[in-house]
């Protein structure tokens, strides 16, 4: 389904959602995730991504906020790492590495995070390579396959520096966003299906 809005890009199949919940391949739940990229200046986006998981809000929270192991099953995330925060709160930096037009492409940004247990998770771009970054998960319950899930939404606002070119960091991002979803859907069926 598309938009008419020529600054909102819709990508979305949730009726795959079901099917790639019993037959668990990765293309099925590639289609199962919406993809949304909205233009909100010149060089500013803002990119959401949705999912439905067959578990419970607290077993996604669980794998979202185990921050020190999301590298390990994140495709493209070399490091999340905890760092102490001037004020308690909870801090990360995380570093993410591509192969852009045959060149390695690092980045790396240091967020804040505030949790609001269990609906959302917002983040903060403190020091980083970009001008902005900064966003949220958001989670709520729903119905998948006749079972409690949740649908699971990754929101992202980017403004790539000058020296980026944003069309290709928001095909990109939009495509990590999809596989960071898929990640997230696979790391919890792992964890929580008995």
């Amino acid at each position: 389904m598309t938009q008419h809005d020529p600054n909102l890009e819709l990508v979305s199949n949730t009726a795959a959602i079901n099917n790639a919940t019993s037959s668990g391949t990765i293309e099925a739940l590639l289609q199962a995730v919406e993809v949304r990229t909205e233009r909100l200046a010149e060089r500013h986006r803002r990119i959401s991504a949705r999912i439905q998981i067959p578990h419970s809000i607290e077993q996604v929270w669980q794998v979202l906020t185990d921050y020190e192991t999301l590298a390990d099953f994140i495709p493209n995330l070399a490091r999340s790492h905890r760092l102490e925060h001037p004020t308690g709160g909870i801090r990360l930096e995380q570093v993410g590495t591509q192969r852009l037009l045959n060149f390695n492409f690092s980045a790396r940004v240091i967020l804040d995070l505030e949790e609001k247990f269990p609906q959302e998770i917002n983040f903060q771009m403190v020091e980083g390579d970009f001008k902005d970054f900064s966003g949220s998960w958001c989670l709520e319950p729903c119905l998948v396959a006749n079972q409690a899930g949740t649908a699971l939404e990754y929101i992202v606002r980017v403004l790539p520096k000058r020296t980026m070119p944003i069309s290709i960091i928001e095909r990109r991002l939009s495509r990590d966003m999809q596989t960071n979803l898929i990640a997230i859907h696979q790391r919890v069926t792992e964890l929580f299906t008995f």
